[in-house]
């Protein structure tokens, strides 16, 4: 079983920068691929980024392209998403997820979620 838990949303302004956190805790944790989400309202839950256990990482999609990092803190069982010069269209909920298997852009390749955490993006 293992928990994970996203921390580090708010408003923020257009152009700021954005660090979100997730804690993952459980047996095992260090071992698990832990991804980040993003929905906005209304709209489909989409893959921003993924790291693996060794520090390997994938991003996904257009949005934030060039503007996100991810990395992973391992002895303190963190995963931190990074975006800078922030866009109301970075507005959402972000998730952070745990896969067993491998990173992937689909989120039923996670078995693990956090409740999210609220960004809101706007002046």
């Amino acid at each position: 079983q293992l928990q994970v838990v996203e921390s580090g949303g708010g408003l923020v302004q257009p152009g700021g920068s954005l660090r979100l956190s997730c804690a993952a805790s459980g047996s095992n944790a260090e071992r698990y691929y832990i991804g980040w989400f993003r929905q906005a309202p209304g709209k489909e839950r989409e893959a921003v980024s993924c790291i693996g256990r060794g520090g390997g990482f994938v991003h996904y999609g257009d949005r934030a392209q060039g503007r996100k990092s991810i990395s992973r803190d391992k002895s303190k069982g963190t995963v931190i998403l990074e975006i800078n010069s922030l866009e109301p269209e970075d507005t959402g909920t972000y998730y952070c997820a745990a896969s067993s298997g491998s990173c992937s852009g689909r989120p039923d390749q996670y078995i693990y979620w956090g409740q999210g955490t609220q960004v809101t993006v706007s002046s």
